[in-house]
C-alpha cells in the first residue's frame, strides 16, 4: 500500500488485440528503523514500480491520480537491460494482479487535485459506496 507519485503512464500494445499497459510508482512508507541516503537525509519510503495490464491498466488510467493511496497485490518481476552508456541496469517491479483504492471516497486526505476529483455521489446509509455510472463490473479491481 502506498501513494501514487504521479499519474499512471499508459500505452497500448500493437497487434490483433490492443491492450492497455499502465506503469505507476507507489511511495511505500517504511516501518521501523530509518535509514539514511547518500546526502545524509533519512529515507522513509521505498518507491515501487507497478505494471498493470489490460482491464487493470485501463482502470488505473481512468481512476488513479497522483497522491492517491492504493493497495496492490501481485508478483515481483526482475529484469535487466544495457543502457545507452553500455551499463547494465537491473529492474524490479510488481506485476499487478489486484489493485484497489485504499482511502474512502469521502476522505479529505485522498490526494485528489483539481478537476480530476470524481463527483461524490449521495452517501449510502448501508456502508457501501456507490459506483459511478458507466463503470463496468469487470473493470473493478475487487471482482
Amino acid at each position: 500500500m502506498g501513494r501514487l507519485t504521479r499519474d499512471p503512464e499508459v500505452r497500448y500494445s500493437n497487434g490483433e488485440r490492443s491492450m492497455a499497459i499502465a506503469r505507476y510508482t507507489l511511495a511505500v512508507d517504511r516501518r521501523g528503523r530509518r535509514s539514511s541516503n547518500a546526502e545524509g537525509q533519512e529515507q522513509t519510503a521505498d518507491f515501487i514500480t507497478c505494471v498493470a495490464f489490460d482491464k487493470s491498466g485501463e482502470f488505473a488510467e481512468k481512476y488513479f491520480h497522483q497522491g492517491m493511496r492504493v493497495l496492490v497485490s501481485g508478483r515481483i518481476q526482475t529484469g535487466s537491460y544495457t543502457n545507452k552508456d553500455g551499463l547494465k541496469v537491473y529492474t524490479t517491479e510488481v506485476i499487478v494482479d489486484d489493485q484497489e483504492f485504499a482511502d474512502s471516497k469521502g476522505s479529505s486526505d485522498n490526494g485528489y487535485t483539481g478537476s480530476s476529483k470524481p463527483t461524490p455521489s449521495a452517501a449510502s446509509t448501508d456502508g457501501f459506496m456507490n459506483i459511478p455510472d458507466g463503470v463496468e463490473d469487470e473493470g473493478l479491481p475487487f471482482n
